[in-house]
């Protein structure tokens, strides 16, 4: 059975930090690309970032250079380092793995909200 399991999630202070992680169990992590995707009430979900199995990154043009997401095969975890963070940050943050044959799971998310 897949899991992604996310944590890290919580309220933090405009320009504050904050350190996702997400769990992975039941895949071969390391041939899976991994992303983070956000939902902000009312409105779609959005992509974040996103590692590919070899290490590629990609990021959304709003969390360019405050952002870094990262991996560690060894223990089947993806991460977003989110510095510098912003009230329209706050959404629902979701772990996403998915792999060349057509494979896509979520994980249940974990909620930042950025707030004074």
């Amino acid at each position: 059975q897949v899991q992604l399991v996310e944590s890290g999630g919580g309220l933090v202070q405009p320009g504050g930090s904050l350190r996702l992680s997400c769990a992975a169990s039941g895949i071969r992590f390391s041939i899976y690309n991994m992303g983070w995707y956000r939902q902000a009430p009312g409105k779609q979900r959005e992509l974040v970032a996103t590692i590919s199995s070899g290490g590629n990154l990609a990021y959304a043009d709003s969390v360019k250079g405050r952002f870094t997401i990262s991996r560690d095969n060894a223990k089947n975890t993806v991460y977003l380092q989110m510095n510098s963070l912003k009230p329209e940050d706050t959404a629902l943050y979701y772990c996403n793995a998915r792999n060349g044959w057509g494979a896509d799971f979520w994980g249940q998310g974990t909620q930042v909200t950025v707030s004074s």
